[in-house]
C-alpha cells in the first residue's frame, strides 16, 4: 500500500549515497527471494505490515513506521557523500528471457539527465500536483515521486490499486486538483470513459507509455479534456523515456509516433547489419546518450549483447560510448519524427508490464509434469489480448489450476497466462521450426465448472456479465474468474459493471479476494440487503411548474432573514487577486454565461401563503461592476480596493430579488485586478469557490471541449431531500441522533468576562500555521493509529476543551460537505450539513483511546449525515438562550471563517495571486 515513508526512503537513500532495488510485497516469495540474493543487499527498508511478505533478508531491516526510536538515535547532520555521476542510483528488474528476472543498472547521470528534461520541456513548478500511482516495481514511479519533489510542487500519493482502477484515478484526480499524470494506454483507454473525467479541470498533461497508444484513443480524449497528452517511449534500459511526442488535436492518425529523442539523448534506425536505413523503412531502434543503464546486474554476457558500441559517437575517442538494442521494429516519418511498428522478437507488452515469454517457458518446464511449454499472446477476442501457455506433457497432463498456482508461486500476477492448452506435439513449419501461427486458439469454456450453475437472480446478473467479459458460453458459480480468462484490465472493467447495475462500490483487491461467482454475490447482496430499505432514492428532474421548495437549510436562513433583514450575518465574501492581461467585457460575459448554467444564482425567495418558495427566473442580467483605480499610486490603489472590497461583502441581501451574487473588479494597475465576490448562504457553501472558478475559468477561456450539461440543479435537490427524509427514513436517523445527544449539557469554557445575555456576533478567528514537521509527524501519528488527520486534530482540540471546562462530555460541531452523490458535486447550492461530534471523557482516558471513541464517533456520524442539521435543531426542540446557539455554536456561519482558497483555476492566461482577502460572514 502506497505510504508517505516510500517517498521518504527512496530519498533517504539516495542521500545516503546508496542505490535502491524497489522489492513490490505483491511479487511471489521466491522472486523476492532471489532479488535480495542477487542483489546481496544490505539492508531492507519497508513497514511493519509487508515484513510478513518478505523472505528473511540477509541484511539489516528498518521498519519505517515502527522503529522511529531507533531512527532518533542518528545524527541529524546531511551525511558525508561521495557519490559522482556515475554511482548507481537505482536496479530495477524486469522479466528476463532466461528463466529468471535481470536487474537494470541506472546511475545518477540517467536520472539526472530525464529529470532535468522533464523541467524543461514541461515546466514543472510549484503550481502542480503529479499522481503516484505507479508501482515502485516500475520505472515510471521514479520520475512520479521525484518531479514534484524537485520542482516544489505537490506529490499525491494515490489510494492502493489505482493503477488499476481508472474510478480511484477520476476521483484522485477531481479532489486533489492533480496537474499531471501518467498512464499506461490500457487504462488511459478505460479513463477516458470515465463520465468524470470531464470534470478533472486541473488536468494539464496526460503522459501514456509502455505499449503503443491507439489513435483513436487520443482523439476520444481530446473530445472529452483540455489537457495536452503525450506519447512517451523508453526501455527501463534508456532511464524511464528516451523520445518524446506530443499528440495533436484533429489530427486522425491510427499510428501515433513515439517521436524524437529527448534531451543528451540519440536514437538510431538500423538494419541487420547495423546501418541507417532511409526513412519509410523499417529497422531496429538503437538507443544511446546520457539515459542509457550501465548494463544489467550480475549479467555480464547479456550486458554485451545488449549493450553494443556506438559506431555514431560524436568524440572519436569515445570507443567505449555504447547504444542500446532495443529489439524494436521502428520506422523514420518525413517529418522526422519515429513510429512504432512492433517487435523483432518474442518480447511482449501487455497492460503496460514488459514480459519474456522465455522466463514464463523456462518456470513451466521446471514442474514436474511438463517436457515443453511455449507461451504467445493471443487477441482472439479484439481488444481483449491474453497470454497463453502452450505445453507438452512428460506422462500425464495436470489440471490447468494446478500449473497456475504452480506459477504464481514464482511470477508476478501479470505473467501468468489466463489459459494452457495442452498438445501432443507443438505444430512445426517445413524448416521444423514451431509455427506459431498454427497453434490452436483454446477453448476458454473447458476449464469452467458450467455444472454448479447460478442458484438466484444476483448470481445470474453476475454471470451473464462474466459470459459477456470473458467470451464464454456459460459460468458456474464456483468457477475463479482468473482462471477463466480473467485478467486485471477485465476485473476493471466487471467492477464497473457491477457499480452501474447494482451501485456498489466494489475494488480490484475485492476481487482478488472473492474471485467466484458465489462469493462476489456474498460481497454484494450484503450492503443490498443492508440499504435495501433505506437507500436513497434516484434524484429525478423535478417539473418548474410546480411549487419548489427551500431545502431544510435555506428554510433555516429564510427564517433568520426574515427575523433581521438585509444582515450580512450570512454573506460569503471573498477577493482575488488576479495578475496578467485581463478582458473585462469576457469576464462580464463568462460571468452571465455562468449565472444561465446555474439556476441557483437565478434564484429568489419569496413568500406565499407564508411559506418561502423558490422562484427560479429564466434569465437575470448578471452585473460585475468595474472600477479603475489605477490613475492612484499603487498602494493608494490597492488600500482604497481593500475598503472597497469590505464594503461590498459587508452589504446585506434582499431574498425575493435575484441574483443573489454580487462581482465588482476593481483595476488597480495596468495588469493587477481585484475580483471581488459576495452571495448569501442560501445559493451557496464553502465548496462554490472550486465550482465556480473551474466553471468561470472554462467559460472565460472559450477553449476546449464545452461545459458538459448539469444532471441536475438545486432545486431538484431541494425538493428530492423533501421527499426523501420523511417517515421511516427520517426517524432511523432522528433516532440516532436523538440518543447520541441526549443530555447534551452546553460547554462552560472560562472566559475574562460575563457571557452577554444575547449573542452579538462581534467576533473573531485565529489562524496558526503548523510546521511542516510537526505537520509530518502528526501525519504519521495518524498513520500509525489507523486514523485521519482530521480525527487526530479533533481529539487533540476536544481534549483541549475538556481540560479547560473541567468537563467529560465535550461535543464539537464540524461542517461536511453533504454532496454524497456524483450528481452534487457540480452545482453551485447550500449543500453543507453540521455534525455534532460528542465525545466521552470520563475515566481519565488514555489520548489513545480518546483517538478511539473519536474515530468510532466520526464514523457513525458519517452514517448518519443525511439528517440536516436544522431538522435535528427542530426535531430536538432545545430549550432556547439566546446568549447560546441550540446544541453547539452552528458551522453554518462558523464554518464559513475559514481561509478562502485563492482562485483554484486561472482565467485564460491570467495567473491567480496567493494573497487571501476576504473571509467573512
Amino acid at each position: 500500500e502506497r505510504s508517505l515513508d516510500l517517498a521518504v526512503g527512496l530519498l533517504g537513500i539516495l542521500k545516503a549515497g546508496g542505490a535502491y532495488v524497489p522489492l513490490d510485497p505483491s511479487y511471489p516469495a521466491e522472486r523476492l527471494a532471489f532479488m535480495l540474493e542477487d542483489t546481496q543487499s544490505s539492508v531492507v527498508l519497508t513497514e511493519g505490515q509487508c515484513v510478513g511478505r518478505l523472505p528473511a533478508p540477509t541484511g539489516h531491516t528498518v521498519c519505517m513506521d515502527r522503529d522511529w526510536g531507533e531512527i532518533a538515535l542518528q545524527p541529524t547532520s546531511n551525511p558525508r557523500c561521495p557519490v559522482t555521476a556515475t554511482n548507481l542510483a537505482y536496479v530495477i528488474y524486469t522479466s528476463g528471457s532466461t528463466g529468471r528476472p535481470k536487474g537494470v543498472m541506472i546511475a545518477h547521470r540517467a536520472l539526472v539527465n530525464h529529470m532535468a528534461w522533464m523541467r524543461e520541456t514541461f515546466h514543472f513548478d510549484a503550481n502542480d500536483s503529479v499522481l503516484q500511482k505507479t508501482p515502485i516495481s516500475a520505472d515510471a514511479a521514479v520520475w512520479e515521486f521525484y518531479a514534484p519533489l524537485l520542482y516544489g510542487g505537490r506529490l499525491v500519493m494515490a489510494p492502493p490499486d489505482a493503477h488499476r482502477d481508472p474510478v480511484k484515478i477520476v476521483r484522485a484526480l477531481r479532489e486533489h486538483g492533480v496537474t499531471t499524470v501518467q498512464l499506461v494506454p490500457w487504462l488511459f483507454r478505460l479513463l477516458v470513459q470515465e463520465p468524470g473525467i470531464t470534470d478533472c479541470v486541473h488536468l494539464k498533461r496526460v503522459f501514456c507509455g509502455g505499449e503503443a497508444l491507439p489513435g483513436e484513443a487520443a482523439q476520444r480524449f481530446f473530445e472529452r479534456s483540455g489537457a495536452r497528452l503525450y506519447n512517451l517511449y523508453g526501455p527501463t534500459e534508456t532511464c524511464i523515456d528516451s523520445l518524446s511526442w506530443e499528440c495533436q488535436r484533429n489530427v486522425n492518425s491510427a499510428i501515433v509516433p513515439i517521436g524524437r529523442p529527448i534531451a543528451n539523448t540519440v536514437a538510431y534506425v538500423l538494419d541487420r547489419h547495423r546501418h541507417p536505413v532511409p526513412v519509410g523503412v523499417s529497422g531496429e531502434l538503437y538507443i544511446g546518450g546520457d539515459g542509457l543503464a550501465r548494463g544489467y546486474w550480475n549479467r555480464p554476457e547479456l550486458t554485451a549483447e545488449r549493450f553494443v558500441v556506438d559506431p555514431f559517437a560524436q568524440r572519436r575517442d569515445a570507443t567505449t560510448a555504447k547504444m542500446y538494442r532495443t529489439g524494436d521494429s521502428v520506422r523514420y516519418r518525413p517529418d522526422g519524427n519515429i513510429e512504432f511498428l512492433g517487435r523483432l522478437d518474442h518480447q511482449l507488452k501487455l497492460r503496460g508490464f514488459r514480459i519474456e515469454p522465455g522466463e514464463i517457458e523456462a518456470v513451466l518446464v521446471q514442474h514436474a509434469d511438463v517436457r515443453e511449454a511455449v507461451v504467445l499472446l493471443r487477441e482472439d477476442v479484439p481488444g481483449n489480448p491474453r497470454l497463453v501457455a502452450y505445453v507438452i506433457a512428460r506422462e500425464r497432463e495436470v489440471a490447468a489450476a494446478n500449473l497456475r498456482a504452480y506459477l504464481k508461486q514464482r511470477l508476478p500476477e501479470t505473467m501468468i497466462p489466463a489459459a494452457f492448452v495442452w498438445l501432443p506435439e507443438f505444430p512445426l513449419t517445413p524448416n521444423a521450426k514451431l509455427d506459431r501461427q498454427a497453434l490452436p486458439a483454446p477453448e476458454w469454456r473447458a476449464e469452467t465448472t458450467a455444472d454448479s450453475p447460478p442458484r438466484n437472480p444476483l448470481e445470474e446478473a453476475i454471470a451473464g456479465i462474466w459470459c459477456e467479459l470473458l467470451q464464454l458460453r456459460q459460468v458456474g458459480v464456483h468457477d475463479n474468474f482468473f482462471e477463466s480468462g480473467g485478467h486485471s484490465l477485465l476485473a476493471i472493467q466487471m467492477l464497473s459493471s457491477l457499480r452501474d447495475r447494482f451501485r456498489v462500490e466494489l475494488s480490484v483487491r475485492d476481487l482478488f479476494e472473492a474471485p467466484t461467482i458465489a462469493e462476489l454475490a456474498e460481497r454484494i447482496s450484503a450492503p443490498l440487503a443492508e440499504d435495501a430499505q433505506h437507500q436513497a432514492p434516484p434524484l429525478t428532474l423535478a417539473p418548474r411548474s410546480i411549487e419548489l421548495p427551500l431545502s431544510f437549510a435555506q428554510q433555516r436562513l429564510w427564517f433568520l432573514e426574515e427575523w433581521r433583514p438585509g444582515s450580512a450575518l450570512y454573506n460569503i465574501a471573498g477577493g482575488w487577486w488576479l495578475r496578467g492581461v485581463l478582458d473585462v467585457a469576457r469576464l462580464r460575459l463568462a460571468f452571465g454565461r455562468l449565472v444561465a448554467r446555474h439556476e441557483s444564482l437565478r434564484t429568489a425567495f419569496v413568500s406565499e401563503h407564508g411559506r418561502p418558495r423558490q422562484r427560479i427566473a429564466a434569465d437575470v442580467a448578471m452585473d460585475v461592476s468595474f472600477n479603475d483605480l489605477s490613475r492612484l499610486a499603487e498602494d493608494d490603489a490597492r488600500a482604497q480596493a481593500l475598503l472597497q472590497a469590505e464594503e461590498l461583502a459587508r452589504r446585506g441581501f434582499v431574498l425575493d430579488a435575484a441574483p443573489l451574487l454580487r462581482a465588482t473588479l476593481i483595476r488597480v494597475g495596468a495588469s493587477t485586478h481585484l475580483l471581488v465576490l459576495a452571495m448569501h448562504h442560501i445559493v451557496a457553501d464553502e465548496w462554490l469557490m472550486g465550482v465556480l472558478f473551474r466553471d468561470l475559468a472554462r467559460l472565460y477561456a472559450g477553449t476546449g471541449p464545452p461545459l458538459p450539461a448539469l444532471p441536475a440543479q438545486y432545486a431538484d435537490y431541494a425538493l428530492w431531500q423533501r421527499q426523501w427524509l420523511v417517515g421511516e427514513v427520517l426517524d432511523r436517523h432522528f433516532e440516532y441522533w436523538k440518543a447520541k445527544l441526549a443530555d447534551l449539557a452546553p460547554l462552560a469554557l472560562p472566559t475574562d468576562r460575563p457571557r452577554p445575555p444575547v449573542t452579538s456576533y462581534r467576533g473573531g478567528h485565529h489562524s496558526l500555521r503548523l510546521s511542516a514537521e510537526l505537520t509530518a509527524a502528526l501525519k504519521r501519528s495518524s498513520q500509525l493509529e489507523r486514523v485521519t488527520l482530521y480525527m487526530l486534530l479533533l481529539a487533540a482540540f476536544q481534549c483541549l476543551l475538556a481540560r479547560y471546562s473541567g468537563q467529560d462530555d465535550i461535543a464539537v460541531g464540524s461542517p461536511i460537505a453533504g454532496r454524497n452523490r456524483s450528481e452534487f458535486d457540480g452545482l453551485i447550492g447550500f449543500f453543507v450539513n453540521t455534525l455534532v461530534l460528542r465525545t466521552d471523557f470520563s475515566g481519565n482516558p488514555s489520548f489513545r483511546e480518546v483517538l478511539s471513541r473519536v474515530r468510532e464517533t466520526a464514523l457513525d456520524a458519517y452514517a448518519h449525515q443525511e439528517l440536516p442539521f436544522e431538522k435535528l435543531v427542530e426535531e430536538l426542540n432545545p430549550r432556547r438562550d439566546s446568549s447560546h446557539n441550540p446544541l453547539i455554536p452552528h458551522p453554518s456561519v462558523d464554518a464559513l471563517v475559514k481561509q478562502s482558497a485563492s482562485c483554484s483555476a486561472p482565467l485564460g492566461g491570467i495567473e491567480p495571486g496567493h494573497e487571501n482577502l476576504l473571509s467573512m460572514c
